[in-house]
């Protein structure tokens, strides 16, 4: 081959490239007429047009990071303004809330929540406010991705805990039910937590059943006595709808299936949660002792510490009447915790005490203790008597009313509620205990 001829053919492959090239990018610019921002900014137009143009608001459904399942109604304007509803608690279902949004074009089209609002007490970190973890509240989110728009429907994940929210446009019959206070009512069933007696009985079809809820696991727990003498327990999480509450598992009692409870009404002044279970009334009321003793509980409880050389500890001290730290624990400087430790001084007492963090903030003292003697009753309870003090024991504040609790004449029943963990109740009325976790 000639040089000519070399240079010729490497001219043509160079012309049939360049061509190959330009024809892409023709194609390339017939695909995408608009650019990256003006295609993102034409869908955040398209939410922006679809948020409102829902004469009755959106139902929303969030799940947060902790599991609770939470509704929502907003009503969105064009002012950047919106209005909502919320199952968060009584008050917010009730009452009307407002504040600012926007839709931002970020890497996608986005919908913030940029004032506080009902929506921002799920993730608010101070867990007093919702129950939830310090620095975190429930992980939940109120700066959303925007990932699908549909006919009714708009789909959302959150930018921070990657927290789903779902909203479907609202019938006028379903906004109806949060403006005429319908959810509100259904919201009283959180009022069985203000039923001071530890335990809450409902009786259905004859049968009696302990009620626990977690109202921020919104987790709930059955407890019954079969025909067998056996105790049994139902668990399952539950969400709110406009009549009652809703179990995601539905519970079968062995005579009949109940998705959920009513909820009809809260009557303060004799502390009982009216409801209706598959439309037949019951109520939801405090009792004194469990459905069935566990006369072996105390003995347990104390062994389990005794032999492994553990104690138990409560950070909270004793809920009484309806109040968490009811003598003011927390209130003592450098407090940590309260311990009970079976077996302190070997074969003679045991140690009640608070625990306190040290000056340097490095580790813990025992600045004063009781020396209590537990007994045991044939009928379950636990009796304690003081034997005497280490160190300087108060004689006033939030120590010494502790341990005059913990001396209390008739004792305690004992509900065990885990592999290390037991719950330490009044046998008088139920209306004092506390929650013990073992340390070993």
């Amino acid at each position: 081959m000639n040089r000519n001829k070399f240079y010729l053919k490497i001219s043509a492959a160079l012309l049939l490239l360049s061509v190959f090239v330009f024809s892409a990018c023709k194609k390339y610019d017939t695909a995408f007429v608009e650019s990256p921002d003006q295609r993102i900014n034409a869908a955040v137009k398209k939410y922006q047009s679809a948020l409102t143009s829902s004469p009755a608001g959106w139902n929303a459904t969030i799940k947060t990071g902790t599991g609770g399942i939470y509704h929502y109604h907003f009503r969105f304007s064009d002012s950047n303004r919106v209005k909502m509803y919320s199952d968060f608690n009584q008050s917010t279902a009730g009452t009307v809330g407002e504040s600012s949004y926007r839709l931002k074009a970020l890497q996608t089209p986005s919908l913030l929540f940029d004032t506080y609002s009902y929506l921002h007490l799920l993730s608010d970190p101070d867990g007093n406010v919702n129950g939830g973890i310090d620095g975190l509240g429930l992980a939940s989110d109120f700066e959303f991705s925007l990932d699908s728009l549909a006919a009714d429907s708009i789909l959302l994940t959150g930018r921070a805990h990657g927290t789903k929210l779902t909203l479907i446009k609202a019938t006028q019959q379903e906004f109806d039910a949060w403006q005429n206070g319908r959810w509100a009512t259904t919201l009283a069933f959180e009022n069985i937590n203000k039923i001071l007696n530890y335990f809450r009985r409902l009786n259905i079809n004859g049968t009696n059943y302990e009620v626990r809820i977690n109202p921020v696991t919104r987790m709930l727990l059955f407890t019954w006595v079969d025909a067998n003498g056996n105790t049994r327990q139902f668990i399952t999480s539950y969400y709110y709808s406009a009549t009652g509450v809703v179990f995601v598992t539905p519970f079968n009692t062995g005579t009949q299936t109940i998705n959920g409870l009513e909820i009809v009404s809260w009557d303060s002044g004799n502390s009982t949660l009216n409801v209706k279970v598959n439309g037949v009334a019951a109520t939801i009321a405090g009792a004194t002792k469990p459905l069935k003793v566990d006369v072996s509980a105390p003995q347990r409880w104390w062994q389990t510490a005794a032999s492994a050389g553990g104690y138990w500890i409560s950070l909270d001290g004793f809920h009484v009447n309806g109040v968490d730290d009811a003598f003011g624990l927390k209130t003592i400087p450098n407090y940590y915790f309260v311990v009970y430790w079976p077996d302190y001084n070997t074969g003679s007492n045991d140690l009640f005490a608070p625990v306190f963090i040290n000056a340097a903030g490095n580790g813990l003292e025992l600045l004063y203790g009781a020396a209590p003697k537990a007994q045991f009753t044939s009928d379950g309870r636990a009796v304690f008597t003081n034997l005497g003090f280490y160190g300087p024991y108060p004689t006033t504040g939030p120590a010494r009313q502790s341990l005059n609790q913990l001396l209390l004449p008739q004792g305690y029943y004992f509900i065990q509620t885990g592999a290390g963990t037991y719950d330490m109740v009044s046998s008088t009325d139920a209306k004092a205990w506390i929650s013990l976790q073992l340390v070993q």
